[in-house]
């Protein structure tokens, strides 16, 4: 599996071999032992897919506070995705830096979002389909998130707000340097 480290060292992209023929292909998307030699040593308990079936839907930027924070381990099964993630552990190196990836079914890409960051994607293609594994179970009254849009973070989206298609909740969120519930 080859491992292409992000802007920051905790958020990994992944590359697992395909093994291809005339009929199609097969990967191995998840090997505790393989990913626990690179690093990744939580426990998954949930597996969650969405679809967003327009180019431009925003999901996030979401977190859960301990003890239900989740590391996640995030794939596209059909279509494609920008994904973020931004570092809200107060006093890393990285603290509000942003680590992005361009994650695909094409290109077989997973990304691995530790705890202590605010996870999201925006959609490139109609009808993406996201497959992601959680390390806590789903935990809504420790549900946070921050603005997507929040100019000081200067995530290059390829969308602005008139063209982008998010859930209420998510334009509800506050900007990081506004956000009292971090790690």
């Amino acid at each position: 599996m080859e491992v292409i480290q992000t802007e920051i060292p905790d958020v990994k992209v992944f590359i697992p071999k395909r093994f291809g023929d005339s009929r199609g292909f097969f990967v191995e998307t998840y090997n505790r032992r393989k990913f626990t030699d690179l690093g990744v040593t939580e426990e998954f308990v949930q597996a969650n897919h969405s679809l967003s079936a327009e180019v431009g839907v925003v999901r996030g930027l979401h977190y859960q506070l301990p003890p239900n924070a989740q590391s996640k381990l995030i794939r596209v099964v059909r279509g494609a995705i920008f994904d973020v993630a931004v570092d809200i552990r107060k006093g890393s190196t990285t603290f509000g830096k942003v680590a992005t990836a361009e994650i695909s079914a094409a290109n077989g890409r997973l990304i691995y979002v530790p705890t202590g960051f605010a996870h999201g994607f925006v959609t490139r293609e109609p009808n993406t389909e996201v497959v992601y594994m959680v390390s806590a179970y789903y935990a809504p009254a420790d549900e946070r998130g921050i603005a997507w849009d929040d100019a000081a973070l200067k995530i290059p989206w390829g969308v602005d707000r008139a063209h982008a298609t998010l859930s209420e909740k998510d334009t509800r969120y506050p900007v990081l340097a506004k956000t009292t519930d971090l790690f």
